[in-house]
């Protein structure tokens, strides 16, 4: 699915709504040959998810700093392979770029990518990072990290966590806590993770790390628990709620950010111009409130070439992570 952004085009789409709050930006400077026409932005999801909607709110960002129409182009499959595997191939001028999560690195980590993530694309910018909650269903009597696992200790195997499938950030996250706290949980893989959150609700599995975004209103509601947030920053729309760092378990660091990337050997003057643009964009108070209520917030504010640095650290260490974690992906 194509979908235009030019100026305001999102206040069409009520479930993103929201991302058109901020008043359109000035014309920003841009490079004289660039952009000459429309700029697609392929994401390898369907509409309407996370990666969806905040490589949206980048390609908004675009679109209102240079008066220039973005096209969001969905291609969903392979675990987001598609989208990169058309991205990498792309003419690297600066026309087709990537919507991607922390997804784009457990490809290439895991080996679903057939060529180094690293060299085929150039990191542009990081539009938004995210906190993971660790909820449970209220049906078990644990409220924080320490009852939990104790709880998990005394009941080894009886517990079982849900989620959005083998070798995602979630599953990965709970394999790690898993590992740093001794207890045995057992994992069921759903196809995504709104599918594990429903089954966390209806206790058909008692816990799962969960988008701040899709979770939150469960949390007010009371049908979900609230333990902790993945991060090492609290999340900004849960601030009562520790991390797991806080908890007890110092250096645990699970989150999702969603980021911008174009094909190796895109001119670098493009590339820091749009890493501009999309920082000055989603850096509004108005993006920033709304963002918050959300439980997201912008990325710190980082060059293309700190972005690229930051990413091959990341890179190694969800190796170094995974090689640690010892979990079998099929």
């Amino acid at each position: 699915m194509r979908i235009r952004i030019r100026n305001c085009f999102l206040r069409t789409l009520p479930a993103i709504a929201w991302l058109c709050a901020a008043a359109p930006l000035h014309a920003q400077d841009k490079p004289a040959d660039y952009p000459l026409r429309p700029v697609r932005v392929i994401v390898g999801i369907g509409p309407g998810g996370g990666l969806d909607l905040m490589t949206r709110l980048g390609a908004q960002k675009i679109a209102e700093g240079w008066n220039q129409s973005v096209i969001v182009d969905n291609r969903p499959g392979g675990g987001t392979v598609i989208g990169m595997d058309m991205v990498s191939a792309a003419a690297p001028d600066g026309y087709t770029l990537l919507g991607a999560s922390e997804t784009l690195m457990l490809n290439g980590v895991l080996g679903r990518a057939t060529y180094d993530i690293r060299k085929a694309f150039i990191p542009i910018v990081q539009i938004c990072s995210q906190n993971f909650a660790l909820v449970v269903t209220p049906s078990i009597p644990v409220k924080s990290v320490r009852e939990l696992v104790e709880y998990a200790k005394a009941k080894a195997g009886a517990l079982v966590y849900g989620s959005q499938g083998l070798g995602t950030t979630g599953h990965l996250a709970m394999e790690h806590f898993k590992l740093l706290s001794g207890t045995d949980i057992v994992h069921v893989p759903y196809k995504s993770a709104g599918a594990a959150l429903v089954e966390v609700i209806g206790n058909q599995v008692q816990l799962m790390f969960a988008s701040t975004v899709s979770a939150t209103q469960h949390i007010r509601s009371g049908r979900l628990r609230a333990i902790a947030t993945s991060g090492l920053r609290r999340a900004p729309n849960l601030p009562d709620l520790p991390t797991v760092a806080e908890s007890g378990y110092a250096g645990f660091d699970w989150g999702n950010s969603y980021n911008l990337l174009a094909p190796a050997g895109t001119p670098s003057h493009i590339v820091r111009a749009i890493n501009a643009v999309v920082r000055k964009g989603v850096n509004t108070p108005e993006t920033i409130k709304a963002l918050a209520a959300e439980g997201s917030e912008p990325a710190a504010a980082m060059t293309p070439d700190e972005f690229k640095s930051k990413f091959n650290t990341d890179y190694a260490r969800l190796e170094k992570l995974i090689k640690s974690i010892n979990v079998r992906i099929q």
